[in-house]
Protein backbone atom coordinates (compact mmCIF):
# COMPACT_ATOMS: atom_id res chain seq x y z
CA UNK A 1 0.00 0.00 0.00
CA UNK A 2 1.06 3.59 -0.63
CA UNK A 3 0.09 5.32 2.61
CA UNK A 4 3.52 6.94 3.00
CA UNK A 5 3.42 8.28 -0.57
CA UNK A 6 0.00 9.78 0.08
CA UNK A 7 1.24 11.41 3.30
CA UNK A 8 4.19 12.90 1.38
CA UNK A 9 1.86 14.50 -1.17
CA UNK A 10 -0.48 15.82 1.53
CA UNK A 11 2.49 17.46 3.23
CA UNK A 12 3.73 18.91 -0.06
CA UNK A 13 0.61 20.76 -1.23
CA UNK A 14 -0.86 23.84 0.46
CA UNK A 15 -4.21 23.59 -1.35
CA UNK A 16 -6.03 20.26 -1.27
CA UNK A 17 -9.45 19.46 -2.72
CA UNK A 18 -11.31 16.30 -1.71
CA UNK A 19 -14.05 14.82 -3.88
CA UNK A 20 -16.24 11.72 -3.77
CA UNK A 21 -18.92 10.09 -5.89
CA UNK A 22 -22.23 11.58 -6.96
CA UNK A 23 -25.21 10.60 -4.84
CA UNK A 24 -23.09 10.30 -1.70
CA UNK A 25 -23.74 7.78 1.07
CA UNK A 26 -22.32 7.98 4.62
CA UNK A 27 -19.05 6.32 3.59
CA UNK A 28 -18.45 8.78 0.75
CA UNK A 29 -19.17 11.69 3.07
CA UNK A 30 -17.47 10.22 6.13
CA UNK A 31 -14.28 9.43 4.23
CA UNK A 32 -14.07 12.80 2.43
CA UNK A 33 -15.12 15.11 5.27
CA UNK A 34 -13.25 12.98 7.80
CA UNK A 35 -10.12 13.21 5.66
CA UNK A 36 -10.46 16.99 5.41
CA UNK A 37 -10.63 17.30 9.19
CA UNK A 38 -7.78 14.84 9.60
CA UNK A 39 -5.54 16.92 7.33
CA UNK A 40 -6.47 20.19 9.05
CA UNK A 41 -5.93 18.65 12.48
CA UNK A 42 -2.36 17.82 11.49
CA UNK A 43 -1.64 20.69 9.06
CA UNK A 44 -3.79 23.61 10.23
CA UNK A 45 -2.30 26.12 7.78
CA UNK A 46 -3.39 24.22 4.67
CA UNK A 47 -6.42 25.15 2.58
CA UNK A 48 -8.63 22.05 2.33
CA UNK A 49 -12.01 21.86 0.60
CA UNK A 50 -14.58 19.08 0.25
CA UNK A 51 -16.65 19.40 -2.93
CA UNK A 52 -19.78 17.81 -4.34
CA UNK A 53 -23.52 18.25 -4.04
CA UNK A 54 -24.76 18.44 -0.45
CA UNK A 55 -26.84 15.59 0.98
CA UNK A 56 -29.36 16.98 3.44
CA UNK A 57 -30.19 13.57 4.90
CA UNK A 58 -26.59 13.14 6.04
CA UNK A 59 -25.88 16.70 7.16
CA UNK A 60 -24.85 15.35 10.58
CA UNK A 61 -21.64 14.17 8.90
CA UNK A 62 -20.64 17.75 8.09
CA UNK A 63 -20.89 20.26 5.27
CA UNK A 64 -19.34 20.47 1.83
CA UNK A 65 -17.53 23.59 0.68
CA UNK A 66 -18.03 26.06 -2.12
CA UNK A 67 -14.74 25.84 -3.96
CA UNK A 68 -13.14 29.30 -4.32
CA UNK A 69 -10.83 30.31 -7.13
CA UNK A 70 -7.69 28.21 -6.77
CA UNK A 71 -4.59 27.55 -8.81
CA UNK A 72 -5.41 24.07 -10.03
CA UNK A 73 -1.90 23.49 -11.39
CA UNK A 74 -0.57 23.94 -7.86
CA UNK A 75 -3.25 21.94 -6.06
CA UNK A 76 -3.77 18.33 -5.01
CA UNK A 77 -7.02 16.44 -5.59
CA UNK A 78 -7.90 13.42 -3.44
CA UNK A 79 -10.88 11.35 -4.61
CA UNK A 80 -12.40 8.95 -2.08
CA UNK A 81 -14.87 6.09 -2.55
CA UNK A 82 -15.01 6.53 -6.34
CA UNK A 83 -13.69 4.02 -8.90
CA UNK A 84 -14.06 6.03 -12.12
CA UNK A 85 -14.07 9.57 -13.46
CA UNK A 86 -17.70 9.63 -14.56
CA UNK A 87 -18.83 9.37 -10.93
CA UNK A 88 -16.61 12.13 -9.47
CA UNK A 89 -18.86 14.88 -8.14
CA UNK A 90 -18.18 18.60 -8.22
CA UNK A 91 -14.80 18.96 -9.88
CA UNK A 92 -12.79 18.28 -13.06
CA UNK A 93 -10.00 15.95 -12.01
CA UNK A 94 -7.90 16.72 -15.10
CA UNK A 95 -7.16 20.29 -13.95
CA UNK A 96 -5.09 19.34 -10.91
CA UNK A 97 -1.34 19.11 -10.51
CA UNK A 98 -1.66 15.70 -8.87
CA UNK A 99 -4.53 13.31 -8.20
CA UNK A 100 -4.81 10.60 -5.52
CA UNK A 101 -7.52 7.94 -5.46
CA UNK A 102 -8.49 6.19 -2.21
CA UNK A 103 -11.11 3.57 -2.99
CA UNK A 104 -12.44 0.18 -1.95
CA UNK A 105 -14.47 -0.71 -5.05
CA UNK A 106 -13.34 -3.26 -7.63
CA UNK A 107 -11.02 -1.59 -10.15
CA UNK A 108 -12.80 0.20 -13.00
CA UNK A 109 -10.51 2.94 -14.31
CA UNK A 110 -7.03 4.32 -13.64
CA UNK A 111 -7.16 8.11 -13.45
CA UNK A 112 -4.92 9.12 -10.54
CA UNK A 113 -1.18 9.54 -10.10
CA UNK A 114 -1.39 7.51 -6.90
CA UNK A 115 -4.09 4.86 -6.65
CA UNK A 116 -4.79 3.28 -3.29
CA UNK A 117 -7.32 0.57 -4.14
CA UNK A 118 -8.22 -2.20 -1.72
CA UNK A 119 -11.40 -4.01 -2.74
CA UNK A 120 -11.05 -6.21 0.33
CA UNK A 121 -11.53 -3.18 2.58
CA UNK A 122 -14.99 -2.63 4.03
CA UNK A 123 -15.13 1.03 3.11
CA UNK A 124 -13.19 4.09 2.04
CA UNK A 125 -13.47 5.25 5.64
CA UNK A 126 -11.53 2.16 6.73
CA UNK A 127 -8.73 3.18 4.37
CA UNK A 128 -8.65 6.69 5.85
CA UNK A 129 -8.38 5.17 9.35
CA UNK A 130 -5.45 3.10 8.12
CA UNK A 131 -3.89 6.20 6.52
CA UNK A 132 -4.10 7.93 9.92
CA UNK A 133 -2.61 4.95 11.75
CA UNK A 134 0.24 4.34 9.30
CA UNK A 135 1.32 7.98 9.43
CA UNK A 136 0.75 8.62 13.14
CA UNK A 137 -1.69 11.43 12.42
CA UNK A 138 -3.36 13.15 15.36
CA UNK A 139 -7.05 12.31 15.71
CA UNK A 140 -9.96 13.79 17.60
CA UNK A 141 -13.55 12.79 18.38
CA UNK A 142 -15.08 14.60 15.39
CA UNK A 143 -12.76 12.88 12.92
CA UNK A 144 -13.26 9.50 14.56
CA UNK A 145 -17.05 9.90 14.53
CA UNK A 146 -17.20 10.53 10.80
CA UNK A 147 -14.88 7.66 9.93
CA UNK A 148 -16.64 5.26 12.30
CA UNK A 149 -20.04 6.06 10.79
CA UNK A 150 -18.62 5.56 7.29
CA UNK A 151 -17.45 2.06 8.21
CA UNK A 152 -20.66 1.16 10.06
CA UNK A 153 -22.89 2.32 7.20
CA UNK A 154 -20.99 0.46 4.48
CA UNK A 155 -20.81 -2.77 6.51
CA UNK A 156 -24.39 -2.45 7.83
CA UNK A 157 -23.12 -2.65 11.41
CA UNK A 158 -20.39 -5.15 10.48
CA UNK A 159 -22.85 -7.66 8.98
CA UNK A 160 -21.50 -7.76 5.43
CA UNK A 161 -18.75 -10.08 4.28
CA UNK A 162 -16.56 -7.06 3.49
CA UNK A 163 -16.02 -6.87 7.25
CA UNK A 164 -12.68 -8.50 8.05
CA UNK A 165 -10.44 -8.87 11.08
CA UNK A 166 -8.57 -5.84 9.71
CA UNK A 167 -11.77 -3.79 9.72
CA UNK A 168 -12.39 -4.68 13.36
CA UNK A 169 -8.75 -4.08 14.31
CA UNK A 170 -8.74 -0.60 12.79
CA UNK A 171 -12.09 0.33 14.30
CA UNK A 172 -10.91 -0.91 17.72
CA UNK A 173 -7.73 1.16 17.31
CA UNK A 174 -9.83 4.24 16.41
CA UNK A 175 -12.08 3.80 19.45
CA UNK A 176 -9.16 3.27 21.80
CA UNK A 177 -7.16 6.17 20.34
CA UNK A 178 -9.95 8.73 20.74
CA UNK A 179 -12.08 7.20 23.50
CA UNK A 180 -14.98 7.35 21.05
CA UNK A 181 -18.46 6.82 22.52
CA UNK A 182 -19.69 5.05 19.40
CA UNK A 183 -23.12 3.97 20.69
CA UNK A 184 -24.23 7.60 20.79
CA UNK A 185 -23.64 7.89 17.02
CA UNK A 186 -26.28 5.40 15.90
CA UNK A 187 -29.28 7.66 16.37
CA UNK A 188 -28.33 9.87 13.41
CA UNK A 189 -27.59 6.91 11.18
CA UNK A 190 -30.64 4.77 11.90
CA UNK A 191 -33.42 7.17 12.90
CA UNK A 192 -36.16 7.14 10.24
CA UNK A 193 -38.90 9.67 9.71
CA UNK A 194 -42.55 8.65 9.97
CA UNK A 195 -42.84 9.43 6.24
CA UNK A 196 -40.20 6.78 5.49
CA UNK A 197 -42.05 4.17 7.55
CA UNK A 198 -45.33 4.89 5.74
CA UNK A 199 -43.50 4.80 2.41
CA UNK A 200 -41.90 1.48 3.38
CA UNK A 201 -45.43 0.13 3.81
CA UNK A 202 -46.25 1.17 0.25
CA UNK A 203 -43.12 -0.56 -1.03
CA UNK A 204 -43.95 -3.78 0.86
CA UNK A 205 -47.48 -3.87 -0.58
CA UNK A 206 -46.49 -3.04 -4.16
CA UNK A 207 -43.12 -4.73 -4.66
CA UNK A 208 -42.95 -7.29 -7.47
CA UNK A 209 -41.20 -10.63 -6.93
CA UNK A 210 -40.45 -12.81 -9.95
CA UNK A 211 -40.36 -16.59 -9.88
CA UNK A 212 -36.58 -16.34 -10.29
CA UNK A 213 -36.15 -14.35 -7.07
CA UNK A 214 -35.84 -10.74 -8.29
CA UNK A 215 -37.76 -8.27 -6.13
CA UNK A 216 -38.25 -4.84 -7.65
CA UNK A 217 -40.38 -1.72 -7.59
CA UNK A 218 -40.60 1.23 -9.96
CA UNK A 219 -41.39 4.52 -8.23
CA UNK A 220 -42.59 7.41 -10.38
CA UNK A 221 -42.27 11.04 -9.47
CA UNK A 222 -46.02 11.13 -8.71
CA UNK A 223 -45.66 8.33 -6.15
CA UNK A 224 -42.68 10.01 -4.49
CA UNK A 225 -44.61 13.29 -4.26
CA UNK A 226 -47.65 11.52 -2.82
CA UNK A 227 -45.56 10.11 0.02
CA UNK A 228 -43.50 13.32 0.34
CA UNK A 229 -40.15 11.57 -0.09
CA UNK A 230 -37.20 12.15 -2.42
CA UNK A 231 -35.67 9.77 -5.00
CA UNK A 232 -33.01 8.62 -2.51
CA UNK A 233 -35.49 7.44 0.10
CA UNK A 234 -36.14 4.02 -1.44
CA UNK A 235 -32.41 3.36 -1.57
CA UNK A 236 -32.20 4.15 2.13
CA UNK A 237 -34.87 1.49 2.82
CA UNK A 238 -33.56 -1.28 0.58
CA UNK A 239 -31.64 -3.09 3.33
CA UNK A 240 -34.99 -3.95 4.94
CA UNK A 241 -35.69 -6.33 2.06
CA UNK A 242 -32.27 -7.88 1.44
CA UNK A 243 -32.76 -10.71 3.94
CA UNK A 244 -36.25 -11.81 2.92
CA UNK A 245 -36.58 -15.44 1.89
CA UNK A 246 -37.30 -16.18 -1.78
CA UNK A 247 -35.50 -12.96 -2.76
CA UNK A 248 -32.06 -13.25 -4.37
CA UNK A 249 -31.75 -9.69 -5.70
CA UNK A 250 -33.74 -6.57 -4.82
CA UNK A 251 -33.83 -3.44 -6.99
CA UNK A 252 -35.58 -0.15 -6.26
CA UNK A 253 -35.91 2.26 -9.20
CA UNK A 254 -36.97 5.84 -8.40
CA UNK A 255 -37.65 8.58 -10.94
CA UNK A 256 -35.34 11.55 -10.35
CA UNK A 257 -36.75 14.38 -12.44
CA UNK A 258 -34.24 16.88 -11.11
CA UNK A 259 -31.33 14.90 -12.53
CA UNK A 260 -33.24 13.40 -15.47
CA UNK A 261 -32.53 9.75 -14.72
CA UNK A 262 -33.90 6.75 -12.81
CA UNK A 263 -32.03 6.29 -9.54
CA UNK A 264 -31.64 2.57 -8.90
CA UNK A 265 -30.35 0.83 -5.78
CA UNK A 266 -29.55 -2.89 -6.09
CA UNK A 267 -28.67 -5.48 -3.44
CA UNK A 268 -27.90 -9.19 -3.74
CA UNK A 269 -27.70 -12.26 -1.54
CA UNK A 270 -25.53 -14.17 -4.00
CA UNK A 271 -25.67 -13.19 -7.68
CA UNK A 272 -22.92 -10.74 -8.67
CA UNK A 273 -24.68 -7.56 -9.74
CA UNK A 274 -22.07 -4.84 -10.30
CA UNK A 275 -21.33 -5.77 -13.91
CA UNK A 276 -24.98 -5.37 -14.90
CA UNK A 277 -25.13 -2.08 -12.99
CA UNK A 278 -22.11 -0.86 -14.97
CA UNK A 279 -24.10 -1.29 -18.21
CA UNK A 280 -26.58 1.31 -16.95
CA UNK A 281 -24.39 4.21 -15.88
CA UNK A 282 -23.57 2.72 -12.51
CA UNK A 283 -21.49 0.14 -10.70
CA UNK A 284 -20.32 -0.63 -7.20
CA UNK A 285 -19.67 -3.77 -5.20
CA UNK A 286 -20.49 -7.31 -6.25
CA UNK A 287 -23.47 -7.47 -3.85
CA UNK A 288 -24.31 -3.77 -3.45
CA UNK A 289 -24.53 -1.51 -6.49
CA UNK A 290 -26.34 1.44 -7.98
CA UNK A 291 -27.33 2.45 -11.51
CA UNK A 292 -28.76 5.47 -13.31
CA UNK A 293 -30.65 4.46 -16.45
CA UNK A 294 -32.11 7.40 -18.33
CA UNK A 295 -35.69 6.10 -18.60
CA UNK A 296 -37.95 3.47 -17.10
CA UNK A 297 -37.76 1.63 -20.43
CA UNK A 298 -34.00 1.37 -19.95
CA UNK A 299 -34.55 0.38 -16.32
CA UNK A 300 -36.83 -2.42 -17.53
CA UNK A 301 -33.95 -3.81 -19.61
CA UNK A 302 -31.73 -3.74 -16.54
CA UNK A 303 -34.39 -5.52 -14.49
CA UNK A 304 -34.69 -8.17 -17.21
CA UNK A 305 -30.93 -8.75 -17.02
CA UNK A 306 -31.11 -9.01 -13.24
CA UNK A 307 -33.98 -11.48 -13.46
CA UNK A 308 -31.97 -13.65 -15.87
CA UNK A 309 -29.04 -13.42 -13.48
CA UNK A 310 -31.26 -14.72 -10.68
CA UNK A 311 -32.58 -17.52 -12.87
CA UNK A 312 -29.10 -18.74 -13.72
CA UNK A 313 -27.72 -18.39 -10.18
CA UNK A 314 -27.06 -21.57 -8.21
Amino acid sequence: MCYKKIAKEIKKYNTIVIARHIGPDPDALGSSIGLKELILNNFPKKQVYVVGAPASRFRYLGNVDKLPEIEYNKSLLIVTDTPDTKRIDGVDYSKFAKVIKIDHHPFVEAFADIELIDDKASSASQLIIELAKKNNYKLNIDIASKLYLGVVADTNRFLYEYTSYKTLELVAWLIKKTNLNFTSLYDNLYTKSLKEIVFSGYISLNMNITENGLAYIKLTDDILKKYEVDPSTAGNLIENYNNVDKIKVVAFCSEDKGNNYIKCSIRSKGPIINEIASHYNGGGHIYASGARPKTFAEADKMLEELDNLCRNFK
